[in-house]
């Protein structure tokens, strides 16, 4: 087994990798988040595990899929990403034998066949979003589109009261991006997870004094699992889960995709000729983009991952954006190609725990480019615009578009 070192984080002779490259606890700065490759880039060049500040962290697509397809030893329990809930959400962090029982019921209703149902409403949600600006010429993306759309999507789904989307918005925004120290960010975040609860409480207890229709939410309440139906706490858990992880992340990949198409009129333009290309171009934006850089899991016991050791208790940072341009998995890693055929990308994260809500991120993300691009073909960003990015979860907090009024 290769001796590990602190040296590992070192700045080699040449000055070409240091601190700037690592994707640590403590975030990066605004130049990695707006062009990561070239960092992800040289912390392969260095090797394909990194030991940084209280943890280790892969760079190649090998590492990482040491580290995911194995949670045995590197778990995605709670104490891999501490959030202030009471219980661990539902199935992310939980880990075999009990995930199994719970991807069990909630895969079906996840698939591509069931979210393909959800086409019609997206379409009239994106469409309802565009009306609201098309006709100014400008739109300030991010808080206009970006963000309330994923949440409205959220609230239909689960058959959820609309007029409860600034709550939810406000709910998800405290959770995400919770201020001051680790220690103050983690009391912001057990107070906002009692909210949650309540929220889930709430909607719950309605749910049920009514008759249960074909939303989501009915849907999980009268599935069964092994012949036992879910308990409340466990369906608290798997919409806690749907907040955090399944509408933050569709606002960053809408920013991140839509900055770089109005950085490279041909790429927009390949969509604008050819819609059908549009499947193809998604799955593209998001190895390339991979808004979700790091995904963290803990080891439960000594291993190694690619010659390197990692000790019980040390933390995995699993680099999905390094992993998604590693020249060794995918041929031309830093070219941009809609037409990319395989692309085995890994922006959904892999191993058991790959996200459950792929599928759905697909059809909002389709729909949004399919109908946005049918309506305004041609964008840009404002003259002297400069991209504002969050840490973490890598978005552009205030992406502006121009274009010709009425699209």
């Amino acid at each position: 087994m290769t001796t590990r070192s602190d040296s590992d984080t070192s700045t080699d002779g040449g000055g070409e990798f240091g601190d700037a490259d690592l994707l640590t606890f403590g975030g990066v700065g605004q130049d990695f988040l707006e062009y990561p490759q070239p960092h992800y880039a040289r912390m392969r060049a260095r090797r394909p595990v990194l030991v940084v500040p209280g943890a280790v962290q892969t760079t190649t697509r090998k590492a990482l899929d040491d580290a995911l397809r194995n949670p045995e030893v590197f778990s995605s329990g709670m104490e891999a990403a501490p959030l202030g809930t009471d219980r661990p959400l539902i199935p992310l962090q939980i880990d075999p034998p009990d995930h199994l029982k719970f991807r069990k019921l909630l895969d079906p209703l996840f698939a591509p066949r069931e979210m393909a149902k959800l086409e019609p409403q997206i379409t009239e949600q994106v469409n309802l979003f565009i009306d609201r600006f098309i006709d100014r010429g400008e739109v300030d993306f991010t808080n206009e589109f970006a963000i309330p759309l994923p949440s409205t999507i959220f609230l239909r789904l689960f058959g959820l009261p609309l007029d409860d989307l600034e709550l939810l918005l406000e709910l998800n925004e405290t959770h995400q991006r919770a201020s001051g120290t680790s220690e103050e960010q983690l009391e912001q975040r057990k107070a906002n997870s009692q909210r949650i609860y309540r929220y889930f409480e709430t909607a719950l207890a309605k749910r049920r004094s009514e008759p249960l229709g074909e939303d989501l939410l009915s849907r999980i309440l009268v599935a069964e699992v092994e012949g036992e139906r879910l308990t409340d706490e466990d369906i608290m858990d798997i919409g806690f889960l749907m907040i955090l992880a399944g509408l933050d992340t569709i606002t960053d990949t809408l920013t991140c995709s839509f900055k770089f198409l109005a950085e490279h009129p041909g790429h927009r333009q390949e969509i604008v000729d050819d819609p059908a290309v549009i499947p193809s171009a998604v799955e593209e934006l998001l190895r390339w983009e991979t808004p979700v850089m790091t995904i963290i899991r803990v080891a439960h016991d000594n291993a190694e991952i690619q010659g390197c050791p990692v000790h019980r208790g040390d933390a995995v940072l699993a680099c999905l954006g390094s992993a998604n341009t590693d020249e060794d998995e995918f041929e031309e890693a830093g070219t941009v190609d809609f037409h990319r055929n395989p692309n085995r990308h890994v922006a959904f994260g892999g191993g058991i725990h790959r996200c459950l809500g792929s599928h759905l991120a697909r059809q909002e993300l389709r729909v949004a480019l399919r109908e946005w691009h049918r309506r305004i073909p041609a964008y840009s960003l404002p003259e002297g615009f400069k991209p504002r990015y969050s840490d973490g979860l890598r978005s552009v907090r205030n992406l502006t578009l121009e274009f010709p009024k009425g699209g």
